[in-house]
């Protein structure tokens, strides 16, 4: 847990520098750790709760009833996931998180973030501070089912993975029903009005 915690620093460090950088890396880095992290369980799990794989739950997190962890999922302290959550393997929330009923597939999840209500969150990195209002949902998969592609730094970079969310800067609030294009950066503090569409 402790290379995790470095690796969550890390992480924190770039986005907290407000740079543009390839973010995918990230992913690729811990889809690779997860499969050494064992399985502890600190924290409350309500009936009704479905776990089909390793998990990890920090001091004080609950897991709601009818929420579904699928594959290897590490949540923080003091997060609140549920009722009906569903998370999907090789995701990571960090503490003071809350997912309500929402999806997310293989993302990161740093502090004090929100994926409420109704949001779907794959293959994505949100930073420190991000609140997704009602129906905001994330999009990781082209209609081509090509590589994704990200524009870092004013140059179009292949990101090698046929399956990309987006960066979501720390301190961003979404509008209900907003849509984030796959492979997009938004910056730290941006504000995304209901309805937009961000590419």
């Amino acid at each position: 847990m402790k290379q995790l915690q470095e690796f969550l620093v890390r992480l924190k460090k770039e986005i907290d520098a407000g740079k543009q950088f390839e973010f995918w890396n990230y992913l690729n880095e811990s889809e690779k750790s997860m499969k050494s992290i064992g399985e502890k369980i600190a924290g409350t799990i309500e009936e009704n709760v479905q776990i089909r794989g390793k998990i990890v739950l920090g001091k004080g997190s609950v897991l709601r009833s009818g929420s579904v962890l699928e594959g290897t999922v590490v949540v923080g302290e003091n997060c609140r996931i549920g009722p009906n959550a569903y998370l999907r393997s090789g995701t990571i929330v960090a503490d003071n998180c809350h997912v309500g009923i929402s999806e997310v597939k293989n993302s990161i999840i740093l502090s004090n973030s929100n994926v409420p209500h109704f949001n779907y969150v794959g293959d994505s990195i949100l930073g420190e501070n991000v609140n997704l209002g009602a129906g905001t949902k994330i999009a990781n998969l082209r209609h081509d089912n090509a590589n994704v592609k990200v524009l870092v730094n004013g140059r179009l970079v292949d990101s090698g993975r046929r399956k990309l969310g987006a960066l979501i800067g720390s301190n961003t609030k979404t509008g209900i029903n907003s849509s984030i294009n796959c492979g997009a950066i938004v910056p730290n503090n941006s504000k995304i009005m209901p309805n937009e569409f961000f590419k």
